[in-house]
């Protein structure tokens, strides 16, 4: 455990919201105070503490039966009034739901949070075998899965070098398998390409497209990205998916310059295939 020291008053939010973001990430099934315990590596009596401050606010809720920690009220109210502000809300659900339509796979948003990524938006194409790697609201640091590989390549050379580094400690406890040489050859790639491929790189047979999606100042937003098992995703539909990505990525873009006031044409976005920092 690390709260031996002091807390200050913006620590003690650090915490509250650390743990509220691990609460979003088990939001389907819910997470036991065991669970949260492990994983920010607080004692249990300051992680009750910070629950229960939580659960007044209704930012949170315990499920008297289960005793399983989900999302309450008060963080549905706050996320719909957020969303209004946030024009990529309905435009990338609208791009997710059409993907997952075209491919048969299954199709994300991720939206980046700093040196992060939180899965916004999952849905499921018809076909009967699915990589179920990713949920909604489950994050990752950058570099991690293909949109968050997409995200890491779009950055100017500068910030994603701050990011690798901000991000190495978690790269080192919880993906062994990616180390630096491997992203940044990755990255590269990905660069040339104008889109991400993860090659089953954390989830053995469980490959994915990404692509990243930009604001209306050029900055990396997101990402959409498309899984499905290895024996889906030759070459020929690496490149298919993509392009689908690419489309649809585009929109996005377009649609939230013309939602953005004093936001012309002419200052619109690159094309993705354009946008790699080299």
């Amino acid at each position: 455990m690390h709260d031996r020291e002091p807390t200050t008053g913006s620590q003690s939010i650090d915490r509250a919201t650390n743990l509220l973001a691990m609460i979003a990430s088990h939001h389907r099934t819910g997470v036991t105070l065991a669970t949260l315990i492990a994983e920010c590596g607080l004692n249990q009596a300051t992680v009750r503490r910070i629950l229960e401050a939580l659960s007044r606010a209704a930012l949170i809720e315990q499920n008297p039966n289960s005793r399983l920690y989900f999302l309450g009220s008060g963080s549905y109210i706050l996320g719909a009034l957020a969303s209004d502000r946030f024009g990529l809300h309905p435009l990338t659900h609208e791009s997710v739901t059409r993907l997952a339509l075209k491919s048969e796979d299954t199709a994300f948003f991720s939206l980046r949070r700093g040196n992060y990524a939180t899965c916004l938006f999952r849905e499921d194409g018809k076909h009967p075998i699915r990589s179920h790697v990713l949920d909604v609201g489950q994050f990752h640091p950058l570099g991690v899965a293909a949109h968050g590989i997409a995200m890491l390549a779009a950055l100017p050379d500068e910030e994603m070098n701050a990011v690798i580094e901000a991000n190495k400690e978690d790269y080192r406890q919880k993906y062994p398998m990616l180390t630096e040489t491997l992203l940044r050859d990755i990255i590269e790639s990905t660069r040339e390409r104008g889109w991400a491929l993860n090659q089953g790189i954390f989830h053995a047979g469980a490959w994915a497209v990404g692509v990243v999606v930009r604001g209306v100042n050029g900055e990396v937003a997101g990402g959409l990205s498309i899984g499905a098992i290895e024996q889906r995703l030759n070459s020929a539909r690496q490149e298919e998916l993509a392009k689908m990505l690419l489309e649809e990525a585009d929109k996005i873009e377009k649609n939230l310059v013309a939602m953005t006031p004093g936001k012309g044409v002419q200052k619109h976005l690159k094309k993705n295939n354009l946008i790699m920092n080299q």
